[in-house]
């Protein structure tokens, strides 16, 4: 079945950077699409970051700029780097894969950018 597991999230200073990773398992995961979301308390998920199997990416307009997706099939791991952490880009931070409508989620790891 399909496995995602995120890492790297913490408490980070605002203008610091961290990486999150998604280990990826249970599909081919180089030919699907792979997104990165966030979702604060009382508000929707939102996009961050969306790679395709090709190696298009693709950028929400808050993150442009200060956010880089990549992903390595051979490791079957999906990254997000992050730089000029502002406090507005604390969240819950998710993995994401499509299969035939279907969406599937990591845990989830929390990101807190604070002085």
């Amino acid at each position: 079945q399909v496995q995602l597991v995120e890492a790297g999230g913490g408490l980070v200073q605002p203008g610091g950077s961290l990486r999150l990773s998604c280990a990826a398992s249970g599909f081919s995961f180089r030919y699907y699409a792979m997104g990165w979301y966030r979702q604060v308390p009382g508000k929707q998920r939102e996009l961050v970051a969306l790679i395709t199997s090709g190696g298009s990416t693709a950028y929400a307009d808050p993150v442009k700029g200060r956010v880089t997706i990549s992903r390595d099939n051979a490791k079957n791991t999906v990254y997000l780097q992050m730089n000029s952490l502002k406090p507005e880009d604390t969240a819950v931070y998710y993995c994401n894969v499509r299969q035939r409508g279907q969406d599937y989620w990591g845990q989830g790891t929390q990101v807190t950018v604070s002085s």
